[in-house]
């Protein structure tokens, strides 16, 4: 902040003087990049070890809608800053990002009432403040980034954390004993000498209403913040610094040429975070890019509120059925996403097949949606077989992440010039 400057002509160079002037610039730019990636795949993993170890439930249900907020504020907070260097991977990542937020266009175009409402061109020009990429794209991207974003995340860590206390801490299985027993605890009071008396006393303060699940604890049942908590947080912390620290010292953060809006990059292609809804809008731009991940949102939302069950708080998986259909949904959905991007690539789509087909039919039906609909009837099939909506939950949490997993690895590593695929970058043609 202090040596950027928020301008298309002078982003630029002020992120060159940062990286080549700017004594420890290059290392904390660096630092920041390699961080901000650590980020993302932390909230994924946190995610799903909360969604795996059922700590949704009752009563964290809210709680859980926090984090499904902190994960897409997390992802603004990276893609906003993913334009700040204003070099040619910043300017048409962004680009990529954008004409999925008008991918509505498409659709509005089949129907024929673009010219009555432009969803995808309304909701391109609130991203970027323009039609296109631009000085009003970087200086909004630039206020997200430093300022209103970080508030909001500050804002809603804040809440979430004070949620899990409110909620009765870190959940965890009723039959495991904590740390904090040790054979000594409410129940295994241990003789104290006179020195150790209280000095302090205390008084009601008020009554409220209700109570907290911590409520009758015993003490071997709960795990104090000092020195448990805390001591394990600082071991998180000083591992967290060390791999940033690492990888800033050995990989350069990325740095292109200056943005060229006339010399497009080929391929084109959005952050890696969101390289599996490219995948998907490569198929059809507005189911991809709009209807799947409205849904999939919508589904996380409610996970909480449709899994009633009790048990398996805690607990991995909530037990060994849980495990099974675990596995068996990640081998099903491995299978599925792979056929749905081998079909196209191999033998091509409705548009190869059927020339005149009309558009509607190809944004409704491809491959995106079919995947989609398969992992959907594959968590039906679970819920039918084992009768249980924590099983179905888990069987399309499950097949959703693998499939997030693949779509995201197709779009990094196999998919080169025209978003043709390629099982090398060797294979790419020379120019």
């Amino acid at each position: 902040m202090v040596y950027y400057k928020p301008s298309t002509d002078l982003a630029y160079q002020s992120m060159k003087d940062i990286h080549y002037v700017v004594p420890t610039g290059r290392f904390i730019r660096n630092i920041h990049r390699w961080a901000a990636e650590l980020m993302v795949i932390t909230v994924i993993l946190h995610m799903a070890r909360v969604f795996y170890t059922g700590s949704y439930k009752k009563p964290r249900e809210f709680n859980w809608v926090i984090g499904l907020g902190l994960f897409v504020l997390t992802l603004a907070l990276s893609f906003t800053g993913y334009l700040l260097p204003w070099d040619q991977l910043a300017y048409w990542a962004i680009t990529i990002g954008a004409n999925i937020a008008g991918s509505p266009t498409e659709f509005t175009d089949a129907i024929g009432v673009t010219r009555i409402f432009n969803l995808g061109a309304f909701q391109k020009e609130i991203l970027l403040g323009a039609s296109e990429v631009g000085q009003e794209a970087l200086i909004r991207f630039y206020v997200l980034h430093v300022m209103i974003l970080p508030i909001l995340l500050f804002l809603g860590v804040s809440m979430h954390i004070w949620r899990v206390r409110k909620d009765g801490g870190l959940s965890r299985s009723e039959s495991v004993t904590t740390a904090a027993g040790k054979g000594v605890g409410a129940s295994h009071v241990l003789p104290q000498p006179p020195s150790a008396a209280p000095t302090k006393t205390y008084g009601l303060m008020c009554v409220v209403k209700g109570r907290t699940p911590a409520t009758n604890l015993n003490m071997d049942e709960t795990v104090p913040s000092w020195p448990y908590l805390l001591r394990a947080e600082l071991l998180v912390l000083m591992a967290v610094t060390f791999i940033s620290l690492a990888l800033a010292f050995f990989f350069d953060a990325p740095l292109k040429e200056m943005a060229n809006a006339a010399v497009p990059e080929n391929p084109a292609k959005a952050p890696w975070y969101f390289l599996g809804l490219q995948e998907m809008v490569s198929y059809s731009a507005f189911i991809g890019g709009v209807v799947i991940p409205a849904v999939a949102m919508m589904g996380l939302a409610l996970i909480p509120y449709l899994d009633r069950e009790k048990s398996g708080v805690g607990v991995w998986f909530t037990n060994a059925a849980g495990r099974i259909v675990a596995w068996r949904s990640l081998v099903f959905g491995v299978i599925a996403a792979v056929a749905v991007v081998a079909v196209p690539v191999n033998f091509g789509w409705l548009r190869n097949w059927f020339p005149k087909i009309p558009q509607l039919w190809i944004i409704f039906i491809n491959p995106g949606m079919i995947l989609t609909a398969l992992y959907a009837l594959w968590s039906i099939y679970e819920l039918k077989r084992s009768g249980s909506t924590r099983m179905a939950a888990i069987a399309l949490f499950t097949c959703f992440l693998i499939g997030f997993v693949i779509l995201t690895t197709v779009g990094t590593v196999f998919r080169g010039p025209n978003w043709d695929f390629y099982w090398w970058p060797s294979q790419w043609p020379v120019h």
